[in-house]
Parts: structure tokens; sequence; C-alpha cells
């Protein structure tokens, strides 16, 4: 199966494609449904796409928002700008966009977005019909679903589904707070997230009970638990699943890095393993990065497991990258958490199993010797007692 994995800037780009990835989805800052992603301009799109091909890894760019006749001006030449940039395909959730991609267009691939909504057969042919390549699924189908879906729909167009990350509480994503609560419109790209938000529940004209969650934050009955399905990979690929997709554009390069590499590792596994027993140590890499409670969504009938409100937590702090290969005893790293010298990190590396480092000096590019590092983004030199490789990173349990 194919590895998908979020872009959402640049330097995510570049760690989902070290970290293992096949393909990359992407989107400038039109037509998409993450505008608070960084995303990329159309010049960054072109450099993405050569960057990516170089590396044997393709692009898939989202053009997946659900527009009003005012979005449509612009579309024919932007679709046909990302075809002249040889993107690899783009993902559609709207019969109108995917009429206009298919006729200004017609030898760009189609992927339709899980936007869409296809949870069975008759929808899925409408779209086969229209000559698209992909059909992304609706997070909402069960494993036995795609498979009878799977046996109605020609071999050769490919299915895709959800493997990880965040779920909304709203059917596939078609939701209205964001619009209701702040006028920015989920559906055309600009969702606050207002599910994530804390809320608190009220019957007024009866005497009953409402069964929530609640700490010391407050209630957050709409945030809905995190999908992992890193344990039931061999069963996602016989239910004839193509690509399995990592949700999570707007999450940090390390959370991109730590997860493609726990999936890169287990998809491997999957390969050359009769029997997928997956190794403890594989599984843990997803609990390193910051999740909610993870559930399997609607993968085994039963949805209201997946809908249960959770908080994000880690139990790990992403500390530095490393920008260049160790050379003559130092290291090169950015830092995003404090660390000081004499501490003991832990290594997230695509060539090392979670080695230990200790911090035995740090240099800042003046030359001068630190006790600790804690400017954030600030560049300096490390000696450790191992040589380390460019973008791997650094981070300390909590």
């Amino acid at each position: 199966m194919e590895l998908l994995a979020p872009a959402g800037d640049k330097s995510k780009l570049i760690m989902a494609i070290e970290y293992g990835a096949d393909a990359v989805y992407l989107a400038s800052n039109r037509f998409g449904l993450r505008t608070f992603a960084g995303n990329f301009d159309l010049d960054e799109l072109k450099w993405a796409v050569e960057y990516a091909h170089e590396r044997n890894v393709k692009v898939y760019v989202t053009v997946n928002i659900i527009p009003h006749e005012s979005d449509l001006a612009d579309l024919p030449e932007y679709i046909e700008y990302l075809s002249s940039i040889n993107v690899d395909a783009v993902i559609c959730a709207d019969l109108g966009v995917i009429s206009v991609v298919r006729r200004v267009a017609p030898n760009l691939a189609v992927h339709v977005s899980t936007q869409a909504n296809i949870t069975n057969s008759e929808a899925a042919m409408v779209f086969v019909n229209m000559g698209v390549k992909r059909l992304i699924l609706a997070r909402e189908m069960s494993m036995d679903e795609i498979k009878e879906l799977r046996s109605k729909v020609p071999a050769e167009v490919e299915l895709e589904a959800f493997c990880h990350g965040a779920m909304c509480i709203s059917y596939s994503g078609r939701c209205l707070l964001s619009s209701f609560f702040t006028g920015r419109d989920a559906n055309r790209g600009a969702c606050v997230q207002a599910c994530r938000w804390n809320y608190a529940i009220r019957e007024l004209s009866r005497d009953m009970d409402y069964p929530i969650q609640e700490d010391e934050h407050g209630t957050y009955i709409l945030n809905s638990k995190d999908m992992c399905m890193i344990d039931y990979l061999d069963q996602i690929r016989d239910a004839g699943i193509a690509s399995i997709k990592i949700e999570g554009r707007m999450k940090t390069e390390y959370y991109v890095a730590n997860v493609v590499n726990a999936y890169r590792k287990a998809l491997d596994y999957l390969e050359n393993n009769k029997e997928y027993n997956l190794p403890a140590d594989i599984r843990n890499e997803v609990y390193k990065s910051s999740h909610r409670d993870y559930s399997t969504g609607f993968y085994f009938g039963d949805p209201k497991q997946s809908l249960e409100s959770s908080l994000p937590e880690s139990d790990y702090d992403f500390i530095a990258v490393v920008l260049e290969d160790t050379m003559n005893g130092k290291t090169k790293v950015e830092m995003r958490n404090k660390f000081g010298v004499k501490d003991s990190l832990e290594l997230l590396s695509k060539w090392k199993n979670n080695d230990i480092i200790k911090i035995t000096r740090i240099i800042n590019e003046e030359g001068e010797s630190l006790e600790e590092c804690k400017v954030p983004k600030q560049q300096v030199y490390i000696e450790t007692d191992k040589e380390l490789k460019k973008f791997e990173i650094l981070r300390r349990k909590k």
C-alpha cells in the first residue's frame, strides 16, 4: 500500500519524504480546506513537485472546497497551472470542480475527496463514470463495507482510506460550527476547529443527565478521539485499500516525521512477514507525538467509541531537529524546546532505533559555550556521545 502523508508547508513536506512517505498531499492558499496551514504559493508548489519527484514521491494537491459561484472564475487557470507543473493528481470533492478538471486538464488524475461522502457503490460509480482515478472513502465506512464496495468498483480505480489522525465530529467533515460562530466557512477552507473548544450543555425544560467527560480544563463534548489503525494494516490491505492516509496538515513537523516513520516501519514489517504481529517498539512510536485517545474509528462498526470526548496528550517534547550531519564531533541543530548540557535526549531516526544521546557541550554561532539553549529556533552546535544525521530529531520524555 501507498503511504500518503500530510505536507502543510515546506518543512513538513521534507520531513514526510525523509521519513518514508510514498506520496504527499498539500495545497496552495486557494481552493483547499486548510487555509490556516502554511501551504504553498504557486512557485513553491512547483518547487514541491520537483523536490518530491526527484525522490520518487508523488504529489497530490487538494482542490476540495465546496465552491460558491464566486469561487469558480479563477479555477480553470489554476487547474491548468497544476497540470503544467506535473502534479500527480488533484483531490476534489465537488462535482462541478471535477467537471472543470476533466474539461481543462483531461490528463490530470482526479482523486475524489472524503468530503464527497462516498459510502456505497452507486455513489462510487457516478465518479468512476466521470473518469476519476481514485476514491477516498468516507471515514464512516466499516471494513466489511469497504470490501463490498471494492468488489463492485472496477479494479483500475484505486481506493484510499484514512489510517491515522484527527476525526471530525461531523459527517465526513461537513461542518457548520465554524461558520456559525466566526463566519469562517469550513467547507471553503477556513475551519477554526470550533469542535475543539470548551462547551457546556444545558437542558432547560427537563431534569435529565447527559453523560460527558470533564477535567480541570472543562468539557470537550465535540472533541472526538483520534484514529489509529497501525495494528490493523493487514486488514486494511485485505479489504482492497491501495493507499493509507495520515491526517495532519496543521500538525508540527515533528508529528509528521514521527507518525510517518512509525507507519513506514509498520508497512515494511507487513510486507516482510507472513503474520502481522506488530512489534511494540513500532506501535509505541505513535504515542510519542501529540494525540487524543486513539480509536479505530468506524472500521469495526462501533462509531460511538470514536466520538467520545478526548483531550490532546503527549509523553514527549520535540527538542531540536538536526540540520547537518555530524562533522568533526559537532552537530548543527535548530532548537524547538529548551535543552541543556548533560541532558539525555531520545533520537527519532529512520536509521536507528530510539538511541539515547547525551549532550556534552552547546556552542552558539559565535563560538561561545552555552549551558542552555532556550531561544526558540536558535541554531547551535552540539557535541554528543553519538554521530547524528541531517533530519534526525531530538526529543525528551516528559
